[in-house]
């Protein structure tokens, strides 16, 4: 059991906290750092600040079930209540050792968490979680627990004939006032042996219907003439009525049929998470290093399909779902995998909207720098982007609060909770064995156990692991979690890689005893940090520190830029000699194709893709040769000696024939025919195939006709006229105003630079040490003005007839201190010589009132500098702007 109360108990949450130390409230602020938003004046005003609904829920929220389940049998005991009156309810007749080991841990972080507070013999919960947690007929006790006798009798207004009608048949002695038959009635049910041998004597039928409503929810409806068994139950109070056709069981029968149990089964520790699978290690690593390279290669095809200017902006913003088709399309891959892609290159700052009028998405000039570094940085960028993200690709193609469809880039897939979640699901499989792939559903079991308030709705996980899995949003995140490390190479056949446990900031498996000097100073690894505890409670079981250890790990560490950094080089170096080394050459075939065997160097990889069209991917890609991937690789600026010359230079195979040949006819007939503007024009020096051409009836639509033997003009812009010719089977080129034929590169488009999105936080930020070492010495000081014992001033011990000031203190409470100008002056002159505090009312520039205690040092020129204990500096007042001063009393 804690340790016993102090001398003297506090009366409020404010005098709970006031002796708290400087570590203790730091813990307090860190936990729930919208307290400092902003900072408070004092501890009274931090304290109702802490009792605000908005901070409740949001405190509530991050509690773990056992922590929860805590706070919840204490919201169903009196107000207040003794510790052991806890433990019982919690622990219940069979007092499991275990629970009643947790239950002093769970309370000591409600105590930090400032939702409890008072002494231990007499524990209160903030009133604003009370309210939360305990039953109503409107909102039903998540322990499954009615209403008491006397608040079920008095929401209804029971009359006092009815109440002693019950009395009689319950076999009590009837008695002359309402409270006194309350008393009795509750006293019945909450002794065992009695209440024991009441409901010996019920009929089975009516025992039934008390085991429908003993776990909940306690209340049923009945007809206006009841049946045998239910008629037994109410008319000795078991069923109380709460309407004419509603009836409750009391809270006190509940608990006497539970075993005074307020939860059909309290969780102290924590579900374990189960490996379903285990692997060789280096087999982990090399499939993840494999699908690490295929996602990079993913990126870079995305932003080539996107090179010349991507899909258009929606006016709504984001992608239109048939751009996100047509993406899949080149991707070779389902819808939701494409958006997938997009969503991290966006996120990784890799393509943004151009930001023209008619804004279309393209890849930044981060994207060409991306594409200058190795692979391993290359992945370790894309991998910290998505880790740290609060866009949430999984709800792309859902609905909003409004009903409308969630689109690819929209502006509605910030999750702030996604950081969060990314990282405790890859802290878990952290946690498993080296190479070892957990159960899905133990995972989310897991999750669900830490937050219970944000996972009250998930469901089961069914089967394998599906992004559609219904459920709450966490737990879906959790999934989408596991699908997308796979996918991007963090995790191999579903366990934690090697490059993956370094970028989280984890010792990796051969760091030995370096593991803990590679680690950033001041992070500890997963599952080592111990929630603090305060009021003194025993010391706790390994079992017990299990359970408990990971309540630092459920709040993301704030993760410096300089530990990001350090762990990416650990990542990129692990990953480096897993990754492929690129290829200088390809294997040509008869049949017009060839075959990179593996990842090639990037100028062959780029050269490659103008010149041949990619046919089929996997552990060797496969490039097909066409007419039309010759032309574009002839408009590019390419000749024909150029291609012939780079294939004989890369091919470790005779450059086949047939490609020759390919490669001669179409470099013979590029470039004849010349496409200008007029609107557009066609050039040629041979009449003929103008000819041709206007016979052609292909030809109608581009509405040509001819200015000179050698020139038509057509009605067509140059790209449509340059399209139409070639679908005719020529193979015409594009000149410039000077006659010069135009080069054209796929790669010409990128936008202005743009940095990568911003992440959302949840809620105010951490506070880091500095800032809570400034805010700690505000609060201290201002609640040291505030509740500052000051001498009566004369004029007020006169009123009151006592004649001395020393004879009566006051405290600050809120009001400024009044004084003339002359008792100002000489006061703070006084206590300037005595080197004393005085306590005055100020009014700064603003015209805004505060108090302070100060410590004056110098009076002079209308000013006096004094050391204000409020903002724990010297500063310098003007004497007109301070209302009034007042002495601070001795207070042994």
């Amino acid at each position: 059991m804690p340790s016993s109360a102090p001398a003297q108990a506090p009366r409020t949450l404010a005098e709970a906290l006031r002796p708290r130390s400087d570590a203790s409230l730091a813990a307090l602020l860190r936990a729930r750092p919208d307290l400092l938003s902003p900072v408070p004046n004092d501890l009274s005003q931090l304290a109702t600040r802490a009792a605000t609904r908005a901070s409740v829920v949001r405190a509530l929220e991050r509690l773990d079930r056992f922590t929860l389940q805590t706070a919840e049998a204490l919201a169903v005991s009196p107000d207040p209540a003794p510790y052991e009156t806890l433990r019982d309810l919690m622990t219940g007749d069979e007092s499991d050792p275990r629970i009643a080991d947790a239950v002093p841990v769970a309370v000591a972080t409600l105590r930090e968490q400032a939702l409890l507070w008072g002494a231990n013999d007499r524990l209160r919960l903030v009133r604003t979680a009370r309210e939360l947690l305990a039953p109503s007929p409107t909102h039903p006790s998540p322990t499954g627990l009615g209403p008491t006798v006397a608040e079920a009798t008095a929401g209804t207004g029971m009359s006092p004939t009815r109440l002693q009608e019950i009395m009689a048949a319950a076999g009590l002695p009837t008695t002359h006032d309402p409270v006194s038959a309350i008393s009795a009635l509750t006293a019945l049910f909450t002794d065992r042996n009695r209440m024991s041998a009441l409901l010996d004597t019920a009929p089975s039928e009516a025992l039934m219907v008390l085991e429908r409503l003993v776990w909940g929810p306690p209340y049923g409806e009945v007809t206006s003439d009841p049946t045998p068994p239910v008629r037994w139950l109410r008319d000795r109070g078991l069923l109380l009525p709460t309407s004419p056709r509603t009836v409750v069981l009391p809270r006190e029968a509940a608990l006497h049929m539970r075993g005074g149990r307020a939860h059909r089964m309290a969780e102290p520790a924590p579900p374990a998470v189960v490996a379903a699978a285990t692997y060789g290690p280096q087999v982990v690593d090399g499939t993840a290093a494999g699908q690490a390279y295929a996602a990079l290669s993913t990126i870079e095809d995305l932003l080539k399909d996107w090179n010349e200017g991507g899909p258009p902006v929606m006016r709504s913003g984001g992608l239109s779902v048939r751009d996100l088709k047509r993406t899949a399309a080149a991707l070779s891959m389902p819808e939701p995998m494409a958006a997938f892609w997009v969503e991290l290159a966006y996120a990784a700052g890799l393509l943004a909207p151009d930001g023209k009028t008619d804004e279309r998405y393209a890849a930044t000039p981060a994207y060409d720098e991306w594409l200058g570094l190795p692979p391993q940085d290359r992945w370790t960028r894309i991998a910290s982007a998505w880790l740290y993200a609060t866009r949430t690709a999984g709800l792309i193609g859902g609905q909003d609060a409004k009903g409308r469809a969630l689109a690819a880039l929209g502006p509605e897939l910030d999750r702030s909770a996604a950081p969060e979640v990314r990282r405790r699901v890859l802290d878990l499989l952290a946690s498993l064995p080296e190479a070892a792939a957990p159960a899905p559903e133990t995972v989310l079991a897991r999750l669900r156990w830490e937050r219970p308030l944000r996972a009250a709705n998930a469901q089961s996980a069914q089967g394998g692991v599906s992004a559609n899995t219904s459920g709450d949003l966490r737990s879906r995140m959790a999934l989408w979690t596991l699908n997308e490390a796979e996918l991007i190479g963090f995790t191999g056949r579903g366990a934690l890689s090697g490059h993956g446990r370094a970028l989280l900031g984890h010792p990796t498996s051969g760091d030995g005893a370096q593991g803990a000097a590679v680690r950033p100073a001041g992070r500890a690894p997963a599952q080592a940090t111990g929630r603090p505890l305060l009021d003194q409670p025993p010391a706790q079981s390994a079992g017990q520190v299990l359970g408990r250890a990971t309540a630092a790990a459920r709040t993301p560490a704030k993760v410096s830029a300089a530990e990001r950094a350090t762990a990416a080089v650990r990542a990129a170096d692990l990953l480096a000699p897993l990754i492929p080394m690129p290829l200088d050459h390809v294997l040509l075939q008869a049949d017009l194709t060839a075959v990179a065997p593996g990842p090639l160097q990037r100028p062959l990889a780029e050269t490659l893709g103008v010149l041949a069209d990619v046919e089929s991917k996997g552990g060797a890609t496969v490039y097909r040769f066409t007419p039309a991937s010759v032309r574009r690789a002839l408009d590019a600026g390419l000749t024909a000696s150029d291609l012939h010359t780079f294939l004989t230079d890369h091919s470790r195979t005779p450059v086949p024939q047939p490609l020759s040949y390919l490669i001669d006819d179409v470099a013979r007939k590029h470039g004849h025919l010349r496409v200008g503007s007029a609107c557009a024009y066609v050039r040629c020096d041979d009449d003929a195939m103008l000819g041709e051409i206007l016979a052609d009836k292909r030809s109608q639509p581009l509405g040509l006709r001819r200015l000179a033997p050698t020139v038509l003009a057509a009605q067509t812009d140059p790209a449509t006229l340059l399209d139409g010719l070639r679908a005719m089977g020529f193979a015409p080129a594009a000149e410039s105003v000077s006659g010069d034929v135009m080069i054209t590169r796929a790669d010409a488009y990128r936008t202005p630079p743009r940095t990568a999105p911003v992440p959302v936080p949840e809620g105010p930020p951490t506070p880091d040490d500095t800032l809570l070492g400034a805010a700690l010495r505000a609060i201290r000081a201002g609640d040291m003005a505030s509740t500052a014992v000051r001498k009566v001033s004369p004029a007020v011990a006169a009123e009151a007839g006592t004649g001395s000031p020393d004879i009566g203190t006051a405290t600050g409470g809120g009001v400024l201190p009044r004084t003339t100008s002359a008792e100002t002056l000489a006061t703070v002159q006084a206590a300037a010589l005595t080197g004393s505090a005085v306590w005055i009312g100020y009014v700064n520039a603003d015209g805004a009132a505060s108090q302070r205690v100060i410590a004056p040092v110098r009076v002079e020129g209308g000013f006096v500098t004094a050391y204000d204990h409020t903002a724990d500096e010297v500063r310098t007042y003007p004497l007109h702007r301070i209302t009034g001063v007042a002495e601070l009393a001795d207070v042994p």
